[in-house]
């Protein structure tokens, strides 16, 4: 039996206010525990008009305080742009308040475009070559256990906690699978950006996986768009809506998402209708069935049941709608 969980970017709709997005995420929220969603992680963005998770930190506290055991974390907080020892000491904060429930995903990305990095550091230059370096930190602060020849010796996370909360990290391939097992953390496929690799990463995860006081043995998930409606026509006529989207955020445009009838009336020149199809390999969309089979592909390809779920769709029912028969699957 898979376990499903559920990635928000909180994508805002056009004619929709991001307080008015961010109240219709708490509902899914709320809902997707009524459902069996066990996790409900946000994604983190910056400088985007159209996506309203800039915090994941404090959307976890959200939605924490308004469900009683659904897991929230994010997916994930950009390292790179910040002090290991701040991320451990919000985890902790967040831990102390809802013990067992906060997961902390980190990645690698930058952020977005060069003045936006520098604006998250307050104009100071951080290389991604440090990731490595940082993420090591980031699990020394968790657990308590700087060496004794480290820059920071002595320096705890606080407020200090009895558990370690789960990290995991994102990753595109091989590399990012290896780095997580080599640490003994959990790791996270993003199918959703970049399929092509994931079959690999997966067997590097497992092949190479050191246990440590974060995980005993191996864990991982793969996230992926998923969109499910009454039938494949229909799930495929409110895709357009992200087809749309996903140009138009890849080319640096209008982040908000579009409805399905502007989707509709576009004119697609043959370069964007290849990449529209290109973009479907990122996203499973179909009926119950559709959406069943392909699903059990992936998990069979990959090896996992732990599946996370993305859907920007323009309508916050239809987006409802969408999980609902997802978790009538399973």
């Amino acid at each position: 039996m898979p376990s499903l969980h559920i990635l928000d970017q909180v994508a805002i709709p056009k004619g929709q206010s991001a307080q008015e997005t961010l109240v219709h995420t708490t509902e899914l929220a709320k809902l997707a525990e009524t459902l069996g969603y066990e996790r409900y992680w946000f994604a983190e963005h910056h400088s985007m008009r159209g996506l309203a998770s800039t915090a994941p930190e404090i959307l976890m506290a959200h939605i924490a305080s308004h469900t009683s055991t659904l897991r929230t974390g994010s997916g994930g907080i950009l390292l790179p742009q910040y002090s290991p020892f701040k991320v451990a000491e919000v985890t902790r904060q967040l831990e102390a308040l809802y013990p067992g429930r906060i997961e902390i995903g980190v990645g690698k990305s930058p952020g977005g475009i060069e003045r936006t990095r520098l604006a998250l550091t307050d104009g100071v230059k951080k290389e991604l070559s440090q990731f490595d370096r940082q993420l090591e930190d980031l699990l020394f602060y968790l657990s308590d256990s700087l060496p004794s020849g480290h820059r920071h010796a002595g320096v705890k996370a606080a407020p200090l906690v009895d558990s370690y909360p789960p990290v995991w990290l994102l990753g595109l391939g091989e590399n990012s699978a290896i780095q997580a097992a080599s640490l003994g953390i959990n790791y996270i496929f993003g199918h959703f950006i970049l399929p092509a690799r994931g079959r690999q990463a997966f067997e590097a995860y497992r092949s190479h996986f050191s246990p440590s006081v974060f995980s005993r043995q191996p864990q991982s998930m793969f996230a992926v768009f998923v969109i499910c409606a009454d039938t494949d026509e229909e799930a495929s006529r409110i895709a357009t809506s992200t087809d749309l989207w996903l140009l138009r955020v890849e080319k640096g445009l209008d982040s908000r998402v579009p409805s399905i009838e502007e989707a509709e009336n576009y004119h697609y020149t043959e370069q964007e209708k290849k990449k529209v199809l290109q973009n479907r390999q990122r996203m499973i969309v179909g009926s119950k069935q559709t959406v069943k089979e392909q699903l059990q592909i992936l998990m069979d390809r990959y090896q996992t049941g732990e599946i996370m779920i993305l859907n920007n769709s323009f309508d916050p029912m239809e987006k409802q709608r969408s999980f609902e028969r997802i978790a009538e699957l399973f």
